[in-house]
């Protein structure tokens, strides 16, 4: 057993089984303490939530929690290992929203027969908690829950493997292609990988000015292209009406590869290929589609970002997804608009412009980070991305009218 696989298993295992608990936020110590907490004082509560169920606000933990939801379809890049198996991956999940944001989280696993029966059970828990972060759910199936659950919760449903990935993705791109010289709106992209996340990234970058026809999306079999008859309604999404049929065929002068698929995939050859002053992200973890190493062996004008913590410009749903919930919970939103995830590019994609604090630099472990091309996007201990990337997405709930409650004042000033 490697020395890394013995660190993380003696992690998970060691003092105590697992990586989140339940803690106490009233005290508990007398009798009138427990019959305030229960029995007769707790009827106080029930009552007033009865005659106005916005009242669960006040008196309950609801709205700082969120259910981390899965049926283990599709676990880290391990594929369909379960629900069982999966529950490593949400109590992890769970850590990180308390950890950067403050948020209890607590993990559920389902398991399911039908897609329809995985979405009746969340739906039927749902009003336990202020938000829904699905995970580890595969494609295309994914797609379908998402939406069936938006429209049948009253919180924010969001399934991060889609829209993290996309956000935090978008917000480096714009970046990288601003210091290349580059408008997105006049970048051939071409995306390798045509599952859940290669998906919502390119939907996002259409969102953020990226242009449908100059995007070629790729899958096992090739281009994917108007005269396949083997795709599903979202691939169909993205089907170009070209004769192209090969990756060296639609990266030939491409300003972007995005891959969200598998490990070296991407040969150097290809990149070779690509138009001056290119953009990589290859973002298969944990071994990207092409090493960095070797991409900028061919190109010496290239930006690579990778999903890895050990190289420069790491694409990291840690960018965003707490403090995506933390703005929208903060404003009772009902759910997470397209203006809301837009707002957060924004604010991670700005605060990369920014001078770095010389303790993210301590934790980064390095001297100096400056925006360029080993630095498009903030590293996922800088704090300031709390409060830039909530108020963001706080400000645009509002806006877009999903916001159940005003602004606080001040807030994460």
């Amino acid at each position: 057993m490697t020395d890394a696989r013995q660190q993380a298993l003696d992690y998970h295992a060691l003092p105590t089984p697992g990586k989140i608990s339940i803690e106490l936020t009233k005290p508990a110590e007398t009798a009138k303490d427990l019959a305030l907490a229960y029995s007769p004082g707790v009827a106080e509560p029930v009552k007033e939530i009865a005659m106005n169920p916005d009242e669960v606000y006040r008196y309950t933990g609801k709205g700082n929690l969120v259910a981390v939801i899965t049926n283990g379809s599709a676990i880290l890049g391990l594929g369909n290992l379960g629900p069982l198996a999966s529950k490593p991956v949400m109590e992890g999940k769970a850590l990180l929203f308390k950890r950067f944001a403050g948020i209890d989280s607590i993990d559920i696993e389902v398991k399911h027969r039908t897609a329809e029966e995985f979405v009746n059970t969340v739906a039927n828990i749902a009003d336990t908690f202020g938000g829904i972060n699905l995970e580890d759910i595969k494609a295309p199936e994914c797609f379908e829950i998402e939406k069936a659950l938006i429209q049948r919760c009253s919180i924010p449903v969001f399934h991060d493997d889609q829209h993290g990935t996309a956000i935090v993705t978008a917000a480096g791109m714009i970046n990288a292609l601003e210091i290349q010289g580059k408008d997105i709106s006049e970048s051939t992209i071409v995306c390798m990988g045509a599952g859940a996340a290669a998906i919502a990234c390119m939907e996002l970058l259409i969102k953020c000015g990226a242009v449908r026809e100059k995007i070629y999306m790729l899958d096992r079999k090739g281009v994917i292209h108007t005269r396949r008859e083997d795709l599903n309604e979202y691939k169909k999404l993205f089907a170009n009406n070209t004769d192209k049929r090969t990756l060296e065929d639609v990266i030939a002068d491409a300003d972007v590869f995005v891959g969200v698929s598998g490990p070296d995939v991407l040969p150097a050859e290809a990149v070779a290929l690509m138009a001056p002053n290119p953009v990589i992200f290859a973002c298969s973890n944990p071994d990207p589609e092409i090493k960095p190493e070797l991409a900028h062996s061919v190109r010496d004008d290239l930006i690579m970002a990778t999903g890895r913590s050990d190289f420069p410009n790491q694409v990291n749903n840690v960018l965003c997804f707490p403090f995506i919930f933390r703005g929208a919970l903060d404003v009772r939103a009902k759910a997470i608009t397209d203006e809301m995830k837009v707002a957060a590019v924004h604010a991670i994609r700005e605060l990369a412009k920014e001078p770095v604090p010389q303790a993210v630099l301590d934790a980064s472990g390095v001297s100096e980070l400056s925006f360029g091309r080993e630095y498009i996007i903030p590293k996922p201990m800088d704090a300031r991305l709390l409060p830039k990337v909530a108020r963001a997405v706080a400000e645009a709930a509002v806006a877009s009218g999903v916001a159940q409650i005003e602004l606080p004042e001040n807030y994460m000033l």
